[in-house]
């Protein structure tokens, strides 16, 4: 169960900064983990709605990118550019 969550937490840092790399984030790295963390959980409910992934490592950080890309975009929209 921990070992999950620490798991979880890791490829969440890696998905968000992939993703702030791929949308050009200026917001440092722990705050692209923070989103990678919370887009990955989007990118999950994601996969599940679109009946996708099934335990693929590969697939699930391609759905976690997503899911970042997603969150950053929304903060963008609410904070506006500077994000």
């Amino acid at each position: 169960m921990i070992l999950s969550i620490v798991i979880s937490i890791l490829i969440g840092a890696l998905v968000g900064w992939l993703a702030g790399k791929v949308m050009e984030s200026k917001h440092g790295f722990w705050m692209n983990c923070l989103l990678g963390i919370i887009g990955g959980a989007v990118g999950s409910a994601i996969g599940n709605a679109l009946n996708i992934g099934g335990g693929n490592i590969i697939v699930s950080i391609l759905l976690g990118v997503v899911g970042t890309i997603i969150v950053i975009a929304i903060v963008r929209l609410i904070m506006g550019k500077r994000w």
